[in-house]
């Protein structure tokens, strides 16, 4: 049932909120992870440290440093320091290190919560991060920003 709602729920997001849903799901498995360290279940920690990992490496392969410029190259940065902090915390199945990087990602979340409130935001996305009406959008607007007609020539 939960499933269903989160997928209900991300159907009408835009790019920036699904940014944010990563970041829900990286916090998530890292929490996961932190309770099996607490249980003494290797397998389940490298597993939940698999999927919060595969999420970082997901988020940093979208980016584009070519149109982003500093922000960009400060989040592969930041991805890989996630990134490598994890891999530690799990092969030392620290608790207090899994925190750790639990912080950071919130306070970068809680800077893409602001941003999802900008309207002019998922202009600067990467096109697969968008969703389709956002693309549809940003095309209308830069072609009636070129002056030409937008919609049907066709009339009665």
């Amino acid at each position: 049932m939960s499933t269903n709602y989160r997928e209900q729920a991300l159907a009408g997001a835009t790019g920036v909120e699904l940014v944010v849903a990563l970041y829900d799901g990286v916090i998530r498995f890292l929490y996961r992870a932190i309770q099996c360290v607490e249980e003494d279940d290797v397998r389940g920690r490298r597993v939940a440290v698999k999927k919060a990992v595969d999420i970082l490496m997901y988020l940093q392969a979208r980016l584009r440093t070519d149109v982003g410029g500093a922000t960009t190259e400060t989040l592969v940065d930041f991805y890989a320091e996630m990134f490598t902090m994890t891999l530690e915390a799990s092969s030392i199945a620290s608790k207090e290190h899994f925190e750790e990087v639990i912080a950071c990602l919130w306070n970068v979340r809680d800077a893409w919560m602001i941003v999802a409130k900008d309207p002019a935001a998922g202009k600067v996305l990467p096109r697969e991060l968008r969703t389709r009406e956002e693309r549809f959008v940003l095309k209308s607007v830069v072609v009636e920003a070129e002056g030409e007609a937008v919609g049907s020539s066709w009339s009665a």
